[in-house]
This record gives structure tokens, C-alpha cells and sequence, in this order.
């Protein structure tokens, strides 16, 4: 009897290592190719596994691109959370390593999200994330004054200045180093907040 939960916990890291593999191979694959050129076969054989064991995980091919991006948005937004907030040229100099490591994964799913049932809602939420995160690190630093419109107006020239799509222009597009991109992003920044904020 005192075998069985050992048993049973052994069996349990089985599953969740398996489950981890197939997830880490289809995030492997969405990285390099478009949603519908990633076949299921490819998946399993880079898991180690057949095509059958990722049915029964996943039931097809859209239930584990969605797993597999509900886990690395989690991923995401648990690294963006960390992120400092009290410093802004600290805040800015943070987020150009996150998107760094984590930049193309998250244009890549916003852009194929539109393909794979599951997907929008996720990426909502992302989008919202992302929203709230620039009012915590932002907000307090706004250049007071005008209406409620005008810190609206400044709040979302925030929004731009961090997003993803803004750090693929500079960083991708126009070939910036991440420091040119970091200075780039604070040049941005500067006149919506106060003096102080970014010397």
C-alpha cells in the first residue's frame, strides 16, 4: 500500500513530462512555420511520441496550438509582471530584453490567431494585459494637466511606444540595435512624461 501513491505520483510526472514535450514541440514548430504547414506527425515524432498519444492529450491539431499558447502567453505574462515599474528608463531598458526573447512568439500569435478556434480569446486578453501593464508602469509619470482626454491621448502614445509591433519596427524592420531601440522607445516617451521620469 505504501507503493501506490509513489506509483501513482511517478505516473502523474509521466504524463505532465509528455504533455510538456508535445507543447514544447509544437511551440518549436509554430516558431519556424505558418500554423497550416505544421502537421501533427511532425509534432509527435520531435516529442518522441505518436500520433495517437496527441489526440488523446489534445483531440487535434487547434486544442494544442491553443494549450500550447495559453502556456507561453502565461510564460509571458508572468516575465512581463516582473518587469520594475517604479523607474521608467529602468521599466524601458526591461521590456527591450523581454521582447527580445519573447517579441516574435507574440506577433507571431497575434498575427495567426484569426486561424486557430480558441485563439482570439487569448490574445484578447493579451492585448489587455499589455493595456493594464503600460497604466502600472505609466500612469503616475503622465505630464499632468489638460482633460481627461489628453492623459488618454498621452496614456496611449504609451501604449505604442511599448508595443510589440513598436520594437519589431525599430528592431527588425530598421535593423536597430537593442540599445538604439531602447533610446528609440525613451525618445517616444519623453514628451508624455514628466521631466524627471527620463533624464
Amino acid at each position: 500500500m505504501k507503493t501506490r501513491p509513489y506509483r501513482m505520483t511517478a505516473r502523474a510526472q509521466a504524463a505532465e513530462q509528455t504533455w510538456s514535450r508535445i507543447v514544447d514541440a509544437m511551440v518549436a514548430r509554430f516558431a519556424e512555420l505558418p500554423y497550416d504547414q505544421i502537421r501533427l506527425e511532425d509534432v509527435a515524432a520531435d516529442a518522441g511520441v505518436t500520433v495517437q498519444t496527441v489526440l488523446r492529450r489534445f483531440a487535434g491539431k487547434h486544442a494544442l496550438m491553443t494549450a500550447a499558447v495559453e502556456r507561453e502567453l502565461g510564460a509571458i505574462a508572468k516575465s512581463r509582471a516582473a518587469l520594475g515599474t517604479g523607474d521608467p528608463a529602468a521599466t524601458v531598458a526591461d521590456l527591450v530584453v523581454h521582447y527580445e526573447k519573447y517579441g516574435a512568439l507574440i506577433l507571431k500569435v497575434f498575427a495567426e490567431a484569426r486561424f486557430v478556434e480558441g485563439l482570439p480569446p487569448l490574445v484578447a486578453a493579451g492585448r489587455q494585459f499589455h493595456l493594464t501593464w503600460c497604466r502600472t508602469a505609466f500612469e503616475e509619470h503622465l505630464t499632468p494637466g489638460g482633460d481627461q482626454q489628453a492623459q488618454e491621448r498621452r496614456m496611449a502614445q504609451v501604449v505604442v511606444a511599448c508595443d510589440a509591433t513598436t520594437w519589431r519596427i525599430l528592431r527588425q524592420d530598421l535593423d536597430l540595435a537593442p540599445e538604439q531601440v531602447r533610446r528609440a522607445i525613451e525618445d517616444m516617451l519623453r514628451p508624455v512624461l514628466v521631466s524627471a521620469a527620463l533624464p
